[in-house]
């Protein structure tokens, strides 16, 4: 009885939006976005964070542009952004600015006044204690809303 190589039968890998035939002797894909279509690796990026979406930006050139490219992906980040600085967000999305910029434009400023409003610097006794903090400017409306939510505690 002779035995030959083992032959293994080909997979259909989707690359490109497009199914073709990948034979288990190629290299390895070297990450998921290379192999599932576009709209599923957009998915996947869906469920990060700002921040560590942000980061996935940077890991590879394929990465940077499915994120760069998804408006889906920076509009539900602005979103979640938009129940702490709602009218920032509304004045710069009717001011035409893509979701992206807008998310970037308020995102320090969101986290800076979520921590004002949480109560976060309501015992702050001198400026040193607040060294190494980030800062952002805020208008007169938002300081209104931090007074208020002060007086209220």
């Amino acid at each position: 009885m002779h035995h030959g190589p083992a032959r293994t039968s080909p997979l259909f890998v989707l690359r490109e939006g497009r199914a073709s035939l990948k034979s288990p002797d190629d290299p390895p894909a070297r990450n998921f976005a290379e192999t599932l279509p576009p709209e599923m690796s957009v998915r996947i990026f869906g469920e990060l964070d700002a921040q560590s979406l942000c980061s996935a930006s940077r890991t590879c050139r394929l990465w940077h542009e499915l994120i760069e490219r998804s408006e889906q992906l920076w509009r539900r980040q602005c979103l979640l952004l938009r129940a702490v600085c709602g009218r920032e967000v509304d004045g710069d999305r009717s001011g035409g600015l893509s979701w992206k910029v807008t998310l970037v434009r308020n995102y320090t400023r969101g986290r800076v006044k979520a921590d004002w409003l949480r109560g976060r610097y309501s015992r702050v006794r001198s400026a040193d204690e607040l060294l190494g903090r980030k800062m952002a400017p805020l208008d007169a409306e938002t300081w209104a809303e931090i007074l208020q939510a002060e007086l209220d505690r």
